[in-house]
């Protein structure tokens, strides 16, 4: 381990907040790290990626009770929510960044007679600001795609889990990552909004929709690129034919793991009326058996602070005043010295309330009756949002009608927040859910520069358009035209869209 990344300076991080002078300094240390980073082969950072889930594993016990004691949540989210995803995003990129950022020639169309290719090149220094819901997997994916992508990055955790982003440095520092690759910096929001300001390559920044339009302001005075991972107001539509069983499981685990603190979490059900009664009695019946604790065995954790529990207390106090009733849950109780609420489960509710339009962030299910899927995808679009959504339907035809018909950057069939734990499907949202993509391909080339490269291949004297222009050259580009382009021609292409000459040969179609 590296004299600025060992235990002792790392652990003593989590009691400051970093300012200008030391986020500056951070700045200059990834600079010189990603100079020397960025020559690295990219079979190398993958090794590294390696090494660092092999200090995950290596030290598992370590992070998921740092995670618990910072986040209140249970055991088990924290090792099957956390740590394996971590691995496996570790693992998809040190297997297919490679092949991802592989130069790629691309056909140069009329311009036969030139090569045509993109490059991936890394940005520079990224800042990474992740949230305290998950805050290892929700910093290792950005992290991990800037190294492979050949970057350095500045990580600033969440003010209320620092302890997690501080043992994030710790184990990439284990792994061999150089002096100065990867730095954490705590800190609140001035710490935030002085890395943003910094002069960064890029911010990757999770967390609210406010604080998202706070960085983009911040940005904004160095045309800094952002990639933003917002909040959501995630719908689960019931369909006639559904499931019950299975759409009824989903729906608990969906909206009351990690006690409702989830990006992706369920937060607004609607159940069309065939199948509402019998839906809402098995959500009901498998609610009442869930346990709160923050022992092994217990199922749903705590609100984070009270902060947060007030954000859900008045969601539910605003829909009972409009006319909503308690089905289950709804007090208050303490976890393990944390004030929280129980899972609580909302009938008679309608768009007219808070816990059906906002964020709420918290163990409240809000379940709706509507006449039909149609009237479902309505309100499920009825939204500023647009990050997840989850279909419950055994007709293909209904389940495309949903899917194509949701305005949504993620949709889960049959299922419930999984499309983040596949780490090869990019994921990010639309509207106020925010913009960019984390992992998949598009994850990692969002860390990276594309540069476009046109070369001649013949080294001809002059091009027939450069100038002094020939006179001949406006009737015979006419000409052309005319020929390559009439009724029935695809121009240089195919009928599959495939070009017709490689390398100026001729390939057959």
């Amino acid at each position: 381990m590296n004299k600025l990344v060992n235990d002792t300076v790392l652990d003593r991080l989590v009691k400051e907040d970093a300012d200008e002078a030391v986020v500056a300094s951070a700045l200059e240390l990834a600079r010189s790290a990603f100079t020397a980073w960025k020559t690295v082969p990219i079979s190398e950072r993958s090794q590294l990626l390696r090494a660092v889930r092999s200090q995950l594993l290596n030290h598992m016990d370590e992070m998921v009770e740092t995670i618990a004691e910072e986040t209140g949540k249970v055991i088990t989210e924290a090792i099957v929510s956390e740590v394996v995803v971590a691995c496996e995003v570790l693992s998809y990129y040190a297997s297919h960044a490679q092949d991802i950022l592989h130069t790629r020639s691309v056909f140069p169309g009329l311009l036969i007679h030139k090569r045509a290719c993109i490059r991936y090149e890394p940005l520079g220094v990224i800042g990474v600001i992740s949230p305290w819901n998950y805050p290892l997997v929700l910093a290792i994916g950005p992290v991990a795609t800037a190294l492979a992508a050949g970057n350095s990055v500045i990580l600033k955790p969440s003010e209320y889990t620092p302890k997690t982003g501080v043992l994030i440095a710790k184990l990439i520092a284990r792994a061999g990552g150089p002096e100065g690759l990867v730095q954490v910096l705590t800190g609140h929001g001035p710490t935030g909004e002085a890395l943003v300001r910094s002069g960064v390559d890029k911010i990757a920044f999770t967390g609210s929709v406010r604080s998202g339009k706070a960085v983009m302001r911040a940005a904004a005075d160095h045309l800094t690129p952002v990639l933003l991972e917002l909040g959501g107001k995630d719908p689960f539509i019931v369909c006639k034919d559904a499931d019950l069983d299975r759409a009824a499981r989903a729906c608990v685990w969906g909206s009351f793991t990690n006690c409702g603190q989830t990006c992706m979490a369920t937060e607004r059900v609607y159940a069309v009326k065939e199948v509402y009664d019998i839906f809402l009695d098995k959500v009901l019946a498998l609610t009442a058996r869930l346990r709160q604790g923050n022992e092994p065995g217990d199922d749903v954790g705590a609100v984070i602070h009270e902060g947060q529990l007030g954000i859900i207390d008045s969601h539910l106090a605003d829909a009972l005043d409009k006319g909503a009733r308690v089905a289950y849950g709804g007090k208050h109780v303490d976890v393990a010295g944390r004030p929280s609420i129980q899972p609580t489960v909302l009938l008679d509710v309608d768009h007219s309330m808070a816990v059906m339009t906002e964020e709420t962030f918290g163990p409240l299910l809000p379940i709706m009756k509507v006449e039909d899927e149609d009237e479902a995808l309505r309100l499920a679009n009825d939204s500023r949002y647009g990050l997840n959504a989850s279909i419950f339907a055994k007709d293909p035809r209904t389940i495309e009608k949903l899917v194509a018909g949701i305005r949504s950057g993620n949709v889960c069939v049959n299922d419930v927040m999984i499309s983040y734990g596949i780490p090869a499907l990019p994921f990010g949202g639309i509207g106020d859910s925010g913009f960019g993509r984390s992992h998949g391909p598009e994850g990692l080339k969002e860390m990276s520069h594309l540069k476009s490269v046109a070369e001649d291949r013949f080294g001809l004297g002059r091009e027939p358009s450069w100038m002094p222009v020939p006179s001949w050259l406006s009737r015979a580009v006419k000409t052309g035209l005319r020929l390559l382009y009439r009724p029935g021609r695809a121009g240089l292409y195919n009928s599959t869209g495939q070009p017709l000459y490689v390398n100026g040969s001729r390939v057959e179609s």
